[in-house]
């Protein structure tokens, strides 16, 4: 054996696949996912668009059918292609998160002080709060009247809308915040959204200014939405950044969004379910919600979703069949994006088992913090075979931690499903500027994605 092939080096996927067929399929499915970011900015318009794509393409509702979907509160979903296999030899299931950091209105939010009108908000998940100021931002969500009318909040992405933000203090006062430490100088209970200036016409002989600019807020939403302020404690109004998904550099080859984690994965894993026909095992993707703030809830990975939909599978496809049968034999993907190594932030990261941007996507073998703690650790033999599985494809990737070991940490729904007795890794795209409201992808990593996606899919 030559020197050379006793060594690993991770290969640039733009050197890989530079033919002009690869290159305009990379370009073909990047403008349809910078379409899908710029219009899925929450957990419920992504199940909304992936319930749309797949009822397209002959998933029912039916679990008679060969081609099927579930959706949970219209924030969690199932979709699952029948194999040639029984259900009892496993299946190969896929597993992403269609939630993202954010602010959230409070259940009391509008108030006015210093002739504002304001909106208080919880943010939701890990976000560095400094980078949610002096952005224009847009109000997505739903809001459920007392009737159990549900009205569809969506302000701030059309032209001729207007925008939100959230105030940031002038430099020439800010001397004393320069000193804080970041953990401190920028709080939570200031993330108040603009919603308005100018105050509500006087109501007959009261000439009183007190209130007229909350009142103002309220009577345009009123006309807008038919609400009155009690109906937002029946309300989900999420704050994200407003404006489309972009190309990013003078050759476009980077993207530029709000939530590529982990909607990448969501899309690419959505892609890779629809081109991987006449499984040999049943197909199964899942996308969950409320991973970013511990997969709780009865969306989350935590819920008996996931279960409750495969005993039906089960009851349906292969009576009789025992489910921990079926769970114990799956492979499963957490799919979840990883961080990127970044040229102006190495020193966090330890470069031997760090993933660098276009270079595939990124093998994570645990995730957790300091000494691997609340990890899933994936075993050595699952490792190998999917390195075989990808090899023999030709399909690039690579593999890293997160950082440094004391530096930080964090963890994926990986561990939700190790706990059936399944094999299961993380396996995503890297991303720069993660959690933040602009983070950058790579063009050649979102197709490559898709590919080693799929190929797992149909092994």
């Amino acid at each position: 054996m030559a020197q050379d092939e006793l060594l690993f080096e991770s290969r640039n996927s733009w050197e890989v696949y530079e033919t002009e067929e690869h290159r305009s399929a990379m370009d073909e499915l990047a403008d349809r996912y910078l379409d899908f970011l710029t219009r899925c900015k929450t957990e419920r318009e992504t199940v909304d668009y992936v319930t749309d794509i797949a009822t397209k393409a002959g998933f029912t509702e039916d679990f008679s059918g060969d081609k099927v979907f579930r959706v949970m509160r219209g924030k969690t979903m199932l979709l699952a292609r029948k194999g040639k296999k029984p259900l009892s030899e496993g299946i190969r299931l896929l597993g992403a998160h269609c939630d993202a950091p954010r602010l959230d209105f409070k259940q009391h939010p509008l108030y006015e002080d210093c002739n504002i009108g304001l909106a208080k908000t919880h943010y939701y998940g890990g976000i560095r709060k400094y980078q949610w100021l002096a952005r224009p931002l847009a109000l997505h969500g739903v809001i459920v009247k007392e009737n159990g009318e549900t009205v569809t909040v969506n302000i701030g992405e059309d032209a001729g809308d207007p925008v939100f933000t959230v105030l940031d203090l002038l430099p020439h006062l800010a001397y004393e915040q320069a000193e804080k430490p970041l953990s401190k100088a920028f709080e939570a209970e200031k993330l108040n959204v603009v919603l308005g200036h100018a105050p509500a016409a006087k109501d007959g002989d009261d000439d009183k200014d007190t209130g007229r600019i909350k009142k103002q807020v309220l009577r345009l939403l009123n006309e807008k939405y038919g609400i009155v302020e009690e109906d937002f404690f029946s309300a989900e109004i999420q704050v994200v950044p407003a404006g489309p998904a972009r190309k990013v550099g003078l050759d476009g080859s980077l993207l530029g969004s709000y939530a590529h984690d982990d909607r990448i994965c969501v899309f690419t894993g959505l892609e890779a379910l629809l081109t991987a026909e006449q499984p040999e095992h049943t197909q199964v993707v899942l996308f969950w919600d409320k991973e970013e703030i511990g997969s709780e809830g009865s969306t989350g990975a935590k819920s008996l979703f996931f279960e409750y939909s495969l005993e039906d599978l089960i009851d349906a496809w292969e009576p009789g069949t025992r489910l921990s049968r079926v769970l114990m034999n799956s492979k499963a993907i957490s799919a979840d994006v990883h961080g990127g190594l970044d040229p102006d932030y190495q020193e966090v990261h330890e470069k031997l088992n760090a993933s660098l941007l276009g270079h595939g996507p990124v093998f994570c073998k645990f995730t957790g913090h300091r000494g691997k703690v609340a990890a899933n650790d994936a075993h050595a033999e699952y490792v190998g075979w999917l390195r075989g599985l990808l090899n023999k494809a030709g399909i690039p990737w690579q593999m890293a931690e997160l950082g440094k070991v004391d530096l930080g940490g964090g963890g994926t729904v990986a561990k939700y499903l190790a706990v059936y007795g399944m094999d299961i890794i993380d396996f995503g795209p890297s991303v720069l500027a993660m959690h933040s409201p602009f983070e950058i992808a790579s063009k050649a990593d979102l197709y490559i994605t898709m590919l080693a996606y799929r190929e797992f899919l149909k092994s």
